[in-house]
């Protein structure tokens, strides 16, 4: 008999694949925001590094508590950040988007008013106010959909800092190596292909092709479930 394959090992959770918590910021916004009237202030009190992302984390402090949300372009130790309605559509400002005008850039938005902030977040991201529809706003992601938010959701005005991070090379596998370790990434990976039969369902014969098609059943069993899962289609698409 084979062994678990990778696909049953991760899903299982055990430390070999569970990211660590300590050292990690949970960045959002605090839910007293929701409801904290048309402008407050808050202080920018130290950018930090998190291993669990690329971009800088600011450690905010507001009403004699701390919250983290990810850095923007610019934002510097002692800032001064204003929230809620009335606050400017400025660099780090924390603004309904609703109440800000078309074209203007933002993340670190709310999908749902006070989810904390759940859209747009790595290093370099951002999106584009597009439209003001009633009570809801067209954003353009960074994926170059159109997204409908309620208007009321908070966004940080600004572009998330660390751009450019992936055009920088790793250049040796140490340094591959210690991010996937901080990120409790599974890595190196080999091919399926590369494998014997007992380790994989693509393992196996002096050839290195699956040898019959790479789509799989929804309801197949956990020990084959690799490939393309209940692909919609597949081959080249006609054009």
């Amino acid at each position: 008999m084979g062994r678990n394959i990778r696909a049953q090992r991760i899903g299982r959770g055990s430390p070999r694949f569970i990211a660590s918590k300590h050292r990690r910021y949970e960045v959002g916004y605090p839910s007293s925001l929701i409801n904290s009237g048309d402008l407050t202030y808050a202080v920018v009190r130290d950018i930090v590094h998190d291993p669990a992302r690329g971009a800088p984390v600011a450690l905010v402090g507001h009403d004699g508590s701390e919250f983290a949300v990810p850095a923007v372009e610019g934002m510097h130790v002692g800032q001064l950040v204003e929230m809620g309605s009335g606050a400017k559509a400025s660099s780090g400002n924390i603004v309904p988007v609703g109440k800000l005008p078309e074209g203007t850039v933002v993340s670190v938005v709310e999908r749902v008013p006070g989810d904390g902030g759940k859209l747009v977040r790595s290093s370099g991201g951002y999106a584009v106010v597009m439209a003001q529809v009633g009570d809801r706003t067209v954003l353009r992601m960074p994926s170059k959909k159109d997204v409908e938010v309620p208007a009321r959701s908070l966004a940080m005005v600004g572009v998330v800092a660390g751009g450019g991070r992936t055009e920088k090379p790793f250049l040796k596998a140490g340094a591959k190596h210690h991010l996937m370790r901080a990120r409790h990434r599974y890595w190196p990976k080999s091919r399926g292909v590369a494998m014997v039969p007992a380790v994989h369902p693509f393992g196996g014969g002096s050839h290195k092709r699956i040898g019959r098609p790479e789509t799989v059943k929804r309801t197949t069993p956990p020990g084959r479930k690799v490939g393309l899962i209940a692909a919609r289609r597949s081959g080249r698409r006609k054009r």
